[in-house]
């Protein structure tokens, strides 16, 4: 419809556009000339005249998309410092001139009526801070006061332990950088997590296990080349908009010879252009893979690639009675059980699911898979916290583990649509197999949340690499198993720059002493100031502020008291506990109405900044206009609340829980020669390296564009101290950047140069010698691949040369056999991993499955979204999207208003049975955008054991009228 309109325009005579040519015609016409160069068409020339003279005092600008991990490239306008355009960026090579419709409003998230301008804290008349007060407005250095109060108090009562960071994959490299420095370095604390934690946690322990290194192999030119898409729980045709279009692109290309394979468990857009549509039960996906490896080792051994598998992959197990990442019995939450059967506060009902966490009786559908662990059906399996302990196991144990998964056992457990015969299901699964196996077809295997999301989610990941192992289909030009991110930089800050609580930058770890150190040494601070205990995971900060162990917890970026399940005993804890919760945000979402104090953020085009996306991508871009009011960037906050604490406050001898302690590098600090007094600030932000990346307004890219964080700006915005803010005085975000990728360089984590991405329309890692790497592990593409291979002299065309978990212990799939550890240098894994029921499973009163997630139109909980009237208009609320026989079952009708209940909670929302989402009988889903549809109060905060992901995608609930 769009493209029809542009050729309508372009299409009317010169004369009559001129004739009407008033201001909003003229940004019409240029709106339509820029879309139609986008897409190649030909502009006449007065359009095109009065496009640029629409433009001429515009200045535009390279920027990256504010919302998905697609990572999308704009061009943004602004005008009297206002941003008044948007288009996509034709030179950008992820999106090529295209946006989603989101993207159209990168502009209009950043002026909604409600922005946040300044410091708001809860007091009572006389102006002192009381918890249950009002909100009302403070001055930055109040505020910066009654932070800096608390956290004391924190740190006296809990240790590094009591101060929490709720971080985000939305933050910006720098944003994201400051905070981990401030946290690891400065407070000792690893109790910072990204909400990123909740997006693709079980794809990073994913590839962590399988490959020693994080991020995927491939590249998103893999879709023009494959001849086979499969999406795997993943709603691509919304969640990743433009990679769907290239997609779609691919297969009107060839459509007898491109396949397109859509696996989920409910019908939606992404299934509109699927030739094969796979609807399945949740968490049988696990199966179904299984299914397509036994297929090959069984059915199609020829298929086996043994001289690759020989050189470069070995088979590993792992114990499968890990429990399902919920509370354990003891916990300060959980006690004291009552003859009710509530604990703590949790309730009766509640507990019926938190049980499953200690003992799991073993179900029929399960049984034939757990057989060969040593378990059969009604067996008590007793589970225990296994952490990330694997083993070698030969390729006969391998075989033996997939022997139970027929095609009739796996069709039987994981048909997901009651109305669809077993027959028709079954000649699917074998089509699915049959395309992955076939000589010479290449193959994609896409997935986000619908595997991420997960009880088993680490499990389901790496047994996607299982199959494109075995038949040489990975690391390859078109072929290849591919994490899609969901969020703008859960790649380039989440995970690269480390701001997950158990890492450091560049695949580093907290518990590594060597990791410690090198960091330590590059930050300039004592050996043993880092703390090696990282399990404060994103859910465990919400169960420590519950328990009354985390006594300070600021919110950045991100919406914790809508996006975590379980919502109402995260809100209850935050509110009723001796705790200070401060939320920095651009607007008043949830958790700022449940903070104490509210800080006014920044928004992405008023500050500098860079994103990583899912292909390894990183881009720049500069600021754009001034934040409104006096909101100032997150960066500025963590560097100006390091200004608060000194050597003395934080760096002597700390307690941690289970009688540990960190020790006093006070002694250490000084021989450095910093003194007692020595702020944060100056060792950590304003050294002398950070003060060698000087201000050069006269030289690209610094020219023309202005820097608050740097040199202030004509809001004279009065800062922390009292004073009007005048900025650092040297360049903090190149500082920031370049010691950041400084981690990377060298060890196959290579990044370009601040300047060189402010040039470029970002770059793919590891960039050596100036080039982007397309394809890691490859010999052919990967300079590091080749370089190892080289040097081991084995003649492989891949080398798997991540590091970690490098050398296991042998064994057989009950457990380790010998404890020698036998090196597994430049070689990947292949995982036994079974099928087990989720914890909670739909029964006689909480009949039906409910899954949760996006809709196109809004972003994650639709703080942004919701406040542009556009989106806003196209979907005003979140509806419970159900199969018109379900409906039918329970009473409803298209438009009631239904009740959702769990264990755990209840909402209201509309029913739609004539949706674009399509459940089947026994499903229901609803979208987590809208705060007035609190869907996760009802979900279950059930995670993967492993990568602590918590399972948005499956709880039980019961449906009724409201």
């Amino acid at each position: 419809m769009r493209i029809v309109n542009i050729v309508n325009l372009c299409e009317t005579t010169s004369k009559e556009m001129i004739m009407a040519m008033e201001r909003r015609d003229f940004l019409k016409s240029a709106a339509a000339a820029s879309a139609a160069s986008a897409i190649g068409m030909a502009v006449p020339s007065e359009v095109q005249a009065s496009a640029d003279a629409a433009q001429s005092d515009w200045r535009w600008d390279k920027a990256a998309c504010r919302f998905c991990g697609t990572g999308c490239g704009i061009m943004m306008a602004t005008k009297n410092g206002r941003i008044v355009a948007v288009k996509g960026d034709p030179a950008a090579p992820v999106n090529r001139g295209l946006n989603c419709i989101k993207g159209y409003f990168n502009a209009k998230i950043m002026y909604g009526a409600d922005r946040l301008t300044q410091p708001l804290l809860r007091m009572d008349a006389k102006g002192n801070f009381d918890k249950h007060g009002k909100f009302a407005p403070v001055t930055w250095e109040r505020a910066f006061d009654e932070m800096e109060t608390h956290i004391k108090k924190a740190l006296k009562a809990s240790g590094p332990e009591g101060v929490a960071v709720f971080a985000s994959g939305q933050y910006t490299v720098m944003e994201g950088y400051a905070a981990q420095k401030m946290m690891k370095a400065g407070f000792r604390s690893n109790a910072i997590d990204p909400n990123a934690r909740h997006c693709m946690a079980s794809a990073v322990v994913g590839f962590y296990q399988t490959f020693g290194i994080d991020e995927p192999s491939g590249c998103y030119d893999d879709i023009e080349l494959t001849d086979t898409v499969v999406s795997w729980g993943s709603n691509m045709a919304e969640m990743h908009p433009i990679l769907w279009s290239r997609v779609t692109d691919r297969k009107l290309s060839d459509p007898d010879r491109v396949k397109v394979i859509n696996m989920s468990t409910y019908r939606h857009r992404t299934s509109d252009l699927a030739d094969i549509e796979i609807i399945f039960s949740p968490s049988t996906d696990l199966a179904m893979w299984n299914y397509i490896a036994r297929e090959i080792v069984y059915n199609n051994p020829d298929a086996i690639d043994w001289d690759f598998l020989k050189k470069n992959i070995v088979f590993a197990a792992s114990p499968v009675n890990m429990g399902y990442g919920m509370r354990r019995a003891g916990e300060k939450s959980l006690t004291p059980v009552r003859p009710d059967g509530s604990a703590g506060k949790y309730s009766a009902k509640e507990m019926e699911t938190i049980k499953h966490e200690m003992k799991h009786v073993v179900s029929a559908k399960e049984a034939p898979a757990l057989k060969a662990y040593g378990y059969k059906e009604g067996d008590v399996m007793v589970n225990k916290p296994a952490g990330l302990k694997h083993w070698e196991i030969s390729f006969e144990e391998y075989k033996k583990f997939l022997e139970p998964y027929t095609l009739d056992y796996v069709a039987k457990i994981a048909k997901g649509d009651p109305d669809e015969s077993i027959e028709s299901f079954k000649e699917k699964l074998q089509t699915l197999a049959n395309l992955y196996i076939e000589k010479g077809r290449k193959v994609v295997s896409f997935w986000t949340m619908g595997m991420n999301q997960h009880t088993r989610g680490t499990w389901v990941n790496t047994l996607s690499y299982n199959v494109h192992f075995m038949l040489n289909k990975q690391a390859l030009p078109g072929s290849g198993a591919f994490s899609l991110t969901g969020q703008p930089s859960a790649c380039g800050t989440a995970r690269e720059v480390g701001t997950f609580c158990h890492r450091l930058p560049a695949d580093m770890m907290v518990k590594s002493p060597k990791h410690r150190k090198i960091t330590e040494n590059r930050w300039k601070i004592p050996n043993g100031t880092l703390n090696p205990v990282g399990n404060q995971h994103i859910m465990k900060i919400h169960r420590d502020i519950e328990d009354g162990v985390v006594k300070f917890a600021w919110v950045n970026v991100c919406n914790p008291y809508q996006d975590s399940a379980s919502a109402k005993h995260w809100i209850k804890a935050a509110r009723d506990m001796d705790n200070f919760i401060v939320t920095s945000d651009g607007y008043p979402g949830i958790s700022a109405m449940v903070s104490d104090l509210v800080l006014p953020s920044a928004m992405i085009y008023e500050k500098w900044g860079a994103y990583g996306n899912a292909e390894r991508r990183t881009q720049h871009w500069r600021q754009q206009v001034l934040p409104v009011g006096d909101a100032m960037s997150d960066t500025w906050q963590w560097v100006e609340l390091s200004k608060r604490f000194t050597v003395k406050d934080l760096w002597g001898e700390q307690p941690l829980r289970g009688n540990k302690k960190l020790p006093n590098v006070i002694a250490k600090a000084k021989a450095m020669g910093y003194s007692e007094n020595t702020t944060m600030y100056d060792i950590l932000f304003a050294n002398a390296e950070a003060k060698s990346y000087k201000i050069d307004l006269n030289t690209f890219p610094q020219k023309g564009y202005d820097n608050t964080e740097c040199l202030g700006d004509s809001r004279n915005v009065i800062g922390s101290d009292g004073k009007v803010w005048k900025g650092y005085g040297f360049m903090i975000h190149e500082y920031l950047f370049e010691e950041y990728a400084s981690f990377g360089r060298g060890h196959g984590h290579d990044l370009a140069s601040f300047v060189t991405y402010h040039k470029v329309r970002g770059l793919k890692w590891p960039v050596v010698d100036g080039k982007e790497t397309q394809w890691r592990f490859n010999v052919k593409y990967d300079p590091y691949a080749a370089k190892a291979v080289a040097k081991s002299g084995n003649g492989s065309t891949h080398a798997f040369y991540g590091t970690l978990a490098k050398a296991l212990t042998q064994g057989d799939l009950m457990g380790i056999k010998d404890k020698t550890k036998k090196s597994l240098k430049n070689k990947a894994k292949i995982f036994a991993r079974p099928y087990m029921d989720p914890p909670e499973m739909p029964d006689a009163e909480y009949d039906t499955w409910l899954s949760t997630g996006r809709v196109l139109e809004h972003w994650h909980s639709g703080t942004m979204t919701m406040r542009v009237p556009e989106l806003y208009r196209a979907v005003p609320e979140a509806l419970c999207y159900m199969n018109p026989k379900t409906a039918k079952e329970k009473g409803l009708k298209q438009g009631d208003l239904c009740w959702v209940e769990s264990r755990r909670g209840k909402v209201k929302a509309h029913v739609e049975t004539r949706g674009r989402n399509r459940p089947p009988r026994g499903l229901v889903f609803v979208p987590w955008f809208d705060e007035k549809v609190f869907i996760n109060k009802v979900c279950l905060d059930a995670t993967c054991p492993q990568s602590k992901q918590t399972d948005f995608k499956k709880c039980a609930v019961k449906i009724y009228k409201a």
